[in-house]
């Protein structure tokens, strides 16, 4: 395979599921629910349920507005617990 060769992933990377993982439960810590977190992030509630589960991707302006949402550090989102 040559360098420049786009590799399509078929399945998604362990960060996704942290990331999903860390931003339910910082959810409950504030005790909000999915829709109060979608109108504060600006996101449909479809979109905040699929990023919680792991099927949604989530680009880097997105991760930081769920971060202030959430009250909490975009690094702190991604971290391994």
């Amino acid at each position: 395979m040559d360098k420049f060769d786009i590799v399509k992933r078929d399945r998604p990377s362990p960060l996704r599921k942290t990331l999903a993982h860390n931003i339910r439960a910082q959810r409950k810590v504030l005790g909000i629910s999915q829709d109060e977190l979608a109108f504060r992030t600006e996101m449909h509630r479809t979109n905040v349920s699929a990023i919680e589960r792991g099927v949604r991707n989530v680009s880097l302006d997105n991760l930081y507005y769920l971060a202030k949402a959430l009250e909490i550090s975009p690094a702190n989102l991604i971290a391994e617990t």
